[in-house]
């Protein structure tokens, strides 16, 4: 990823993110964007390389910096329905309550639709824990059910 620049206009209502959750290799994190891990966050140059939209428009996965250690700083932001007072609602997605990954490979994310379960999106990425000294590829499944409102995630380690 290249340098960073001030989140896009289009996603001022994200505000700042709080995380919660465990701290381990394999966890990954879904919450409102409202909080303090994102308040300082960034979407990498050149934005279009780091955002995209799917269903006409409706769903935008977005690719933030939110500085913080270099192994553990990009989180996914998700704008989708259902609508509050004509916005969107945003979950960030991380890897723990305090860190994202050391790479996401956006320009891998592939995405398909299915009816009963709506949009899923995979997105390639790595995990870097310096202290442990473990490195590994990771899949991230992303599911956003437009009609409910649901955002999940799930992961997969490489076989490194």
């Amino acid at each position: 990823m290249t340098a960073s620049a001030p989140v896009l206009p289009s996603l001022a209502l994200i505000g700042a993110a709080a995380f919660a959750g465990a701290g381990d290799a394999t966890a990954q994190q879904v919450t409102d964007c409202f909080g303090a891990m994102i308040a300082n966050a960034t979407t990498p140059e050149p934005y279009d390389a780091h955002t995209r939209t799917f269903a006409n428009g409706a769903v935008r996965l977005t690719v933030v910096d939110a500085g913080g250690p270099e192994a553990a700083n990009f989180h996914l932001l998700v704008l989708s329905p259902p609508y509050s007072e004509g916005e969107a609602q945003c979950r960030a997605i991380s890897r723990t309550d305090t860190e994202g990954w050391a790479n996401l490979q956006f320009s891998d994310l592939s995405a398909a639709y299915d009816p009963a379960t709506g949009l899923s999106f995979d997105l390639p990425a790595t995990i870097v824990l310096p202290e442990a000294g473990f490195q590994n590829s990771t899949l991230l499944t992303i599911t956003v059910n437009q009609a409910t409102g649901d955002v999940a995630v799930s992961q997969q380690l490489g076989r490194e």
